[in-house]
């Protein structure tokens, strides 16, 4: 019930975890002082499985982020491609059941892409102003995935601003005309702006708006001489099989070699040396003693269930998003954000919630009449506004319906009950009056995804809950 834009959600099978344990060890493009010398590797099982545990789990989100990257900015041939590191991709046409590329799409938020390669230098984001009535969100994410900054109308307001983002080595000075520096724990950064969508008609007021949105290196904003550029990545080619298996430590190695250790996890990059993960070193599985690789493959596969258990757990915890302060170096919640819906907004951008059973446990399916009734007190509460979305099962897309009407929302004309709570229908037949019916899958089951942008302080503290479907 997460956004996951532009990447469908794999599903972790054991082939897939465990199809790749050959060597992908390549040499890694990084600094000379990161290679450290090779040290004897644990040659006791349980402790190399134990590493081996927690290690996956650990990198789960940064390899689906990596993953993610190689389409959008190193594949020049891959659809997603925005074009390579430092500008945006904006895409703002409106998606239909005909859309099946992605799962759980939304049309409340048109989406603006880009990736950043902090080593040489900063750079600017600049935004413009916008009016009352317009929502818009820049969600800043590290490698780790966590959302390191926001700028945005619930952030840092509706007026127009530049914005430095800076990596974790950066020192020098920051320019005239920059209103906050957002600091990134890793040297490349993703950006996933958002443009809120008011209704069909106001589509060419979107792309206007992200028209505006800018992008600039350090040096062109300040008008200074271009720095050295960085070194050029061998970048490791991806393929989920292996690098979901034993392949997943060299892509953890090439990976660390942008993500500086952080103090609280000096210990743990420790431990992690023990089975061979050391930032900018090479990775032969092959090479391993017969106990040693199967401790590694009893410590993913180890992993893969605790991580399949995880997202299968209910109730959720109220947000798998954040900052590392928020998760607080919980990895297991990081990797389930990660694999039920990768870059979710944290709590106090977005609060995501919805269900694929009625108030009397059994699935929404199509054939039967329901209602969703939200009491005059128990109105969603966003402060820019909320929308319900209905996916058919098990493909999470939209439902081709008459009215061409994927969603309802705080933004649409909708008819109020008489005490002042508001009734939503949902189901295949058209009601006589169509005001508040989305219409449900003409076949299968369904579910419904809950959205609120602008979370009230309420929600974010687990006072206030969706209420039940009924069933008619």
């Amino acid at each position: 019930m997460r956004d996951i834009p532009f990447s469908r959600r794999h599903t972790l099978s054991r082939r897939q975890l465990l199809g790749g344990l050959t060597a992908l060890g390549a040499g890694l493009a990084c600094p000379s002082w990161l290679l450290a010398a090779a040290q004897p590797l644990s040659d006791d099982p349980t402790e190399f499985q134990a590493i081996a545990r927690d290690a996956w789990i650990y990198a789960y989100p940064m390899l689906m982020h990596y993953q993610t990257m190689q389409k959008q900015a190193l594949n020049p041939k891959a659809n997603e491609y925005v074009g390579g590191f430092g500008q945006f991709r904006h895409y703002s046409e409106l998606f239909t059941p005909q859309n099946r590329d992605i799962v759980t799409p939304n049309n409340d938020t048109p989406y603006s892409w880009a990736w950043l390669d902090l080593r040489a230098e900063p750079w600017v984001l600049s935004v413009p102003a916008v009016d009352a009535k317009r929502y818009y969100v820049h969600q800043l994410v590290d490698q780790y995935t966590q959302n390191f900054a926001y700028v945005g109308v619930l952030s840092t307001g509706r007026e127009a601003g530049d914005y430095l983002i800076a990596g974790p080595e950066w020192q020098g000075e920051t320019p005239a005309g920059i209103k906050q520096v957002l600091r990134s724990e890793a040297e490349i950064v993703m950006i996933l702006g958002r443009t809120g969508l008011n209704s069909h008609d106001d589509l060419p007021a979107v792309r206007a708006i992200q028209q505006q949105y800018q992008l600039r290196a350090l040096h062109d904003y300040a008008g200074t001489a271009a720095p050295a550029a960085a070194a050029a990545i061998a970048w490791l080619p991806w393929e989920i099989k292996t690098g979901l298996g034993a392949g997943f430590i060299p892509h953890l190695n090439q990976l660390l070699t942008l993500c500086p250790v952080v103090e609280s996890e000096r210990g743990l990059r420790e431990r992690f040396a023990r089975i061979g993960i050391v930032p900018g070193q090479p990775f032969d599985a092959a090479a391993l003693s017969a106990v040693q690789r199967q401790a590694l493959i009893a410590g993913i596969q180890q992993a893969q269930a605790e991580l399949k258990a995880a997202t299968e757990k209910t109730p959720r915890p109220l947000s798998l998003f954040g900052d590392r302060k928020t998760l607080a170096n919980d990895y297991l919640k990081r990797a389930s954000g990660a694999a039920l819906g990768i870059y979710g907004n944290s709590i106090e951008e977005a609060f995501y919630t919805g269900t694929k059973l009625d108030g009397s446990g059994q699935p929404l399916v199509a054939g039967q009449k329901y209602r969703l009734r939200f009491a005059p007190d128990q109105l969603p509460p966003a402060s820019q506004f909320w929308s319900l979305t209905l996916y058919d099962l098990p493909d999470r897309q939209l439902v081709v319906n008459p009215l061409d009407r994927y969603c309802l929302s705080s933004r649409d004309a909708l008819q109020r009950d008489a005490d002042g709570g508001l009734t939503l229908l949902l189901q295949t037949e058209a009601p006589a009056e169509q005001s508040n019916w989305l219409p449900a899958p003409a076949k299968g089951p369904f579910f419904l995804a809950l959205r609120l942008y602008g979370p009230s302080a309420a929600v974010k503290a687990g006072q206030w809950q969706m209420p039940k479907v009924e069933r008619l």
